[in-house]
C-alpha cells in the first residue's frame, strides 16, 4: 500500500482526546469535570480504545481502571440519551474500520498463544461442566432440538452437510477446540482431519478423545502449516482473525 493510502485513513494520536471529548460534550458530560455525572480519565489511551472498541470498550476500560465516574447512573443515562455510539462521524468510522480490519492484524501469532494461555487452559474440567458431551464452545442449532446434547449434534451434522464430505477426504479443522467436530466427522463421514489448536488443555483432550480415529491434533497456529486439503472448517473462530489471515487459511485448499 502506498504511503498516501495511509495518510488518506489516518488518524493522528492527538485527535483521539478532541473526538471524544466533542461526543461526551453533547451528552453534557465533561472529560475531568466536577460534575457528579463527569467522567475522571486515568489512562490517556482511554479515548482512542473507547472510540476504536464503542461501548465494550468503554465498560472493559472502566473495570480495568482507566476512568472513574462519581454517579455511573447518571453517566450512562446522559450517553444512552445522546445516543453517542451512533454519532460517530462517518469519516471516524470508516478509519477505524480500515485501521483495524486492513493494516493492523489484530490476531498476531504472539496474540494467538496469549488467548490460547489465558482462556482455553482454564482447566478442561470446568468447560465439560458447562458444555455438551461434545465439548462445542459455539452456538448449537435448535431446530427441532430440545436439548443442548441434540442441538449441538444436529449443529455438527448440518456442518458436515454443508462441506459434502466424502470418505477419504482430508479435513482441515481450524480451531478444533476439544475435538468434538473432528471426532464427529471422522466416525459419521470416514475422513481424515487435522485439527489445529493453540490451546495444551484442548489439544490433551481432543487427542485423547480422538484415539483410534484417523484424527492428527496439532498444538500449533494454522498460519504455519504448509499442506493442502480437500475441505477447510472453522466454526467460531474464523471472525477473531480479521481479513489480513484469510490468505494463510486459502493456501492450504486444494484448488485455490
Amino acid at each position: 500500500m502506498s504511503s498516501s493510502c495511509i495518510e488518506e485513513v489516518s488518524v493522528p494520536d492527538d485527535n483521539w482526546y478532541r473526538i471524544a471529548n466533542e461526543l461526551l460534550s453533547r451528552a453534557d458530560i465533561t472529560i475531568n469535570g466536577s460534575a457528579p455525572s463527569d467522567i475522571r480519565v486515568k489512562n490517556p489511551d482511554f479515548f482512542k480504545r473507547v472510540l476504536q472498541e464503542g461501548s465494550l470498550g468503554l465498560g472493559e476500560s472502566y473495570m480495568d481502571g482507566w476512568w472513574e465516574c462519581e454517579r455511573l447512573d447518571i453517566f450512562f443515562s446522559k450517553v444512552l440519551r445522546a445516543g453517542l455510539e451512533n454519532q460517530l462521524p462517518h469519516h471516524v468510522k470508516d478509519t477505524l474500520r480500515i485501521l483495524g480490519a486492513r493494516l493492523i492484524n489484530l490476531q498476531s501469532k504472539k496474540r494467538a498463544w496469549i488467548v490460547g494461555k489465558e482462556h482455553y487452559d482454564l482447566g478442561n474440567d470446568l468447560f465439560s461442566r458447562m458444555l455438551d458431551p461434545y465439548m462445542q464452545y459455539s452456538c448449537a442449532y435448535w431446530k427441532d432440538a430440545d436439548t443442548l446434547e441434540a442441538a449441538q449434534q444436529a449443529k455438527l451434522k448440518l456442518i458436515c452437510e454443508k462441506l459434502q464430505l466424502q470418505p477419504g477426504m482430508r479435513v482441515l479443522d481450524i480451531g478444533c477446540g476439544w475435538g468434538g467436530l473432528s471426532q464427529y466427522m471422522a466416525t459419521h463421514y470416514g475422513v481424515s482431519v487435522v485439527g489445529v489448536t493453540i490451546s495444551a488443555e484442548q489439544q490433551k483432550m481432543a487427542q485423547t478423545r480422538c484415539e483410534g480415529l484417523d484424527v492428527s491434533i496439532l498444538l500449533q497456529d494454522y498460519r504455519d502449516l504448509n499442506d493442502q486439503f480437500d475441505r477447510i472448517v472453522s466454526v467460531g473462530m474464523f471472525e477473531h482473525v480479521g481479513p489480513k489471515t484469510t490468505t494463510p487459511i486459502l493456501r492450504l485448499s486444494t484448488g485455490i
